[in-house]
Protein backbone atom coordinates (compact mmCIF):
# COMPACT_ATOMS: atom_id res chain seq x y z
CA UNK A 1 0.00 0.00 0.00
CA UNK A 2 1.13 3.53 -0.66
CA UNK A 3 1.33 6.39 1.82
CA UNK A 4 -2.11 7.60 0.70
CA UNK A 5 -5.04 7.29 3.06
CA UNK A 6 -7.58 4.59 2.28
CA UNK A 7 -10.54 5.79 0.18
CA UNK A 8 -13.91 4.41 1.29
CA UNK A 9 -17.00 4.02 -0.89
CA UNK A 10 -20.45 3.25 0.51
CA UNK A 11 -22.91 1.48 -1.76
CA UNK A 12 -26.27 1.80 -0.05
CA UNK A 13 -29.83 0.60 -0.74
CA UNK A 14 -28.45 -2.72 -2.01
CA UNK A 15 -31.37 -5.10 -2.46
CA UNK A 16 -28.93 -8.04 -2.81
CA UNK A 17 -25.65 -7.41 -1.00
CA UNK A 18 -23.97 -10.55 -2.33
CA UNK A 19 -24.83 -9.64 -5.92
CA UNK A 20 -23.38 -6.16 -5.40
CA UNK A 21 -20.24 -7.74 -3.91
CA UNK A 22 -19.95 -10.02 -6.96
CA UNK A 23 -20.31 -7.08 -9.37
CA UNK A 24 -17.74 -5.01 -7.47
CA UNK A 25 -15.31 -7.94 -7.37
CA UNK A 26 -15.82 -8.47 -11.12
CA UNK A 27 -15.04 -4.82 -11.78
CA UNK A 28 -11.92 -4.90 -9.57
CA UNK A 29 -10.70 -8.11 -11.26
CA UNK A 30 -11.21 -6.51 -14.67
CA UNK A 31 -8.91 -3.70 -13.55
CA UNK A 32 -6.24 -6.11 -12.35
CA UNK A 33 -6.81 -5.38 -8.65
CA UNK A 34 -6.58 -7.88 -5.80
CA UNK A 35 -9.68 -8.07 -3.64
CA UNK A 36 -10.58 -9.42 -0.22
CA UNK A 37 -14.31 -9.98 0.20
CA UNK A 38 -14.40 -9.64 3.97
CA UNK A 39 -17.00 -12.02 5.38
CA UNK A 40 -16.78 -14.04 8.59
CA UNK A 41 -20.16 -15.79 8.29
CA UNK A 42 -19.52 -19.30 6.90
CA UNK A 43 -22.98 -19.57 5.30
CA UNK A 44 -22.57 -16.23 3.49
CA UNK A 45 -19.03 -17.11 2.44
CA UNK A 46 -20.26 -20.41 0.98
CA UNK A 47 -23.05 -18.66 -0.92
CA UNK A 48 -20.63 -16.08 -2.27
CA UNK A 49 -18.14 -18.77 -3.26
CA UNK A 50 -20.93 -20.61 -5.11
CA UNK A 51 -22.15 -17.42 -6.82
CA UNK A 52 -18.63 -16.57 -7.99
CA UNK A 53 -18.48 -19.96 -9.76
CA UNK A 54 -21.99 -20.15 -11.17
CA UNK A 55 -23.56 -16.71 -11.66
CA UNK A 56 -22.35 -15.72 -15.13
CA UNK A 57 -20.04 -17.82 -17.27
CA UNK A 58 -18.58 -14.82 -19.10
CA UNK A 59 -17.56 -13.21 -15.79
CA UNK A 60 -15.06 -15.77 -14.53
CA UNK A 61 -13.84 -14.73 -11.08
CA UNK A 62 -10.69 -16.54 -9.99
CA UNK A 63 -11.14 -16.83 -6.26
CA UNK A 64 -10.56 -19.06 -3.26
CA UNK A 65 -11.49 -18.96 0.40
CA UNK A 66 -8.92 -17.68 2.88
CA UNK A 67 -6.79 -20.56 4.09
CA UNK A 68 -6.61 -22.20 0.65
CA UNK A 69 -3.15 -23.28 -0.56
CA UNK A 70 -3.42 -20.96 -3.59
CA UNK A 71 -4.59 -17.87 -1.67
CA UNK A 72 -1.39 -15.86 -2.24
CA UNK A 73 -1.62 -16.44 -6.02
CA UNK A 74 -5.36 -15.76 -6.37
CA UNK A 75 -6.68 -12.24 -7.05
CA UNK A 76 -9.94 -12.61 -5.09
CA UNK A 77 -10.17 -14.04 -1.58
CA UNK A 78 -13.29 -14.68 0.48
CA UNK A 79 -12.78 -14.54 4.24
CA UNK A 80 -11.05 -12.49 6.89
CA UNK A 81 -7.29 -13.01 6.45
CA UNK A 82 -5.84 -10.00 4.60
CA UNK A 83 -2.24 -11.25 4.89
CA UNK A 84 -3.00 -14.01 2.37
CA UNK A 85 -3.80 -11.51 -0.39
CA UNK A 86 -0.95 -10.77 -2.79
CA UNK A 87 -1.63 -6.99 -2.73
CA UNK A 88 -4.04 -5.04 -0.55
CA UNK A 89 -5.93 -3.20 -3.29
CA UNK A 90 -9.64 -3.60 -2.51
CA UNK A 91 -11.55 -4.73 0.58
CA UNK A 92 -15.28 -5.39 0.11
CA UNK A 93 -16.83 -5.45 3.58
CA UNK A 94 -19.88 -7.63 4.20
CA UNK A 95 -19.61 -7.55 8.00
CA UNK A 96 -21.52 -5.35 10.45
CA UNK A 97 -18.41 -3.53 11.72
CA UNK A 98 -15.41 -1.98 10.02
CA UNK A 99 -12.69 -4.65 9.73
CA UNK A 100 -9.62 -3.93 11.84
CA UNK A 101 -7.42 -4.39 8.77
CA UNK A 102 -9.20 -1.86 6.54
CA UNK A 103 -6.49 0.83 6.62
CA UNK A 104 -3.96 -1.38 4.82
CA UNK A 105 -6.14 -1.36 1.67
CA UNK A 106 -6.15 1.29 -1.06
CA UNK A 107 -9.96 1.22 -1.15
CA UNK A 108 -12.73 -0.14 1.04
CA UNK A 109 -16.13 -0.83 -0.48
CA UNK A 110 -18.93 -0.92 2.08
CA UNK A 111 -22.24 -2.46 1.04
CA UNK A 112 -25.38 -1.44 2.93
CA UNK A 113 -28.68 -3.23 2.42
CA UNK A 114 -32.24 -1.96 2.51
CA UNK A 115 -33.39 -3.25 5.91
CA UNK A 116 -33.28 -0.77 8.77
CA UNK A 117 -30.91 -2.77 11.01
CA UNK A 118 -28.33 -3.00 8.21
CA UNK A 119 -28.79 0.69 7.37
CA UNK A 120 -28.09 1.62 11.00
CA UNK A 121 -24.93 -0.53 11.06
CA UNK A 122 -23.90 1.19 7.82
CA UNK A 123 -24.42 4.62 9.40
CA UNK A 124 -22.25 3.56 12.34
CA UNK A 125 -19.45 2.48 9.99
CA UNK A 126 -19.79 5.73 8.02
CA UNK A 127 -19.44 7.77 11.23
CA UNK A 128 -16.52 5.61 12.35
CA UNK A 129 -14.56 6.31 9.14
CA UNK A 130 -15.56 9.99 8.97
CA UNK A 131 -14.49 10.64 12.58
CA UNK A 132 -11.06 9.26 11.69
CA UNK A 133 -10.69 11.56 8.69
CA UNK A 134 -11.09 9.07 5.85
CA UNK A 135 -12.27 10.23 2.41
CA UNK A 136 -15.81 8.92 1.88
CA UNK A 137 -18.06 8.62 -1.16
CA UNK A 138 -21.67 7.42 -1.32
CA UNK A 139 -23.43 5.60 -4.14
CA UNK A 140 -27.22 5.10 -4.03
CA UNK A 141 -28.10 1.80 -5.67
CA UNK A 142 -31.87 2.29 -5.43
CA UNK A 143 -31.95 4.09 -8.78
CA UNK A 144 -30.03 1.34 -10.60
CA UNK A 145 -31.67 -1.67 -12.17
Amino acid sequence: MSDRMTHIDFYFNASDKLEVARKLATKAFGRGLNTLVYVDDTVLATRLDHDFWTREQRDFLPHVRCGHALAAQTPILIGTIPDELGRADILINLEAAAPGCFARFERVLEIVGVDEADRERGRERFRYYRERGYQLASHDLSSRA
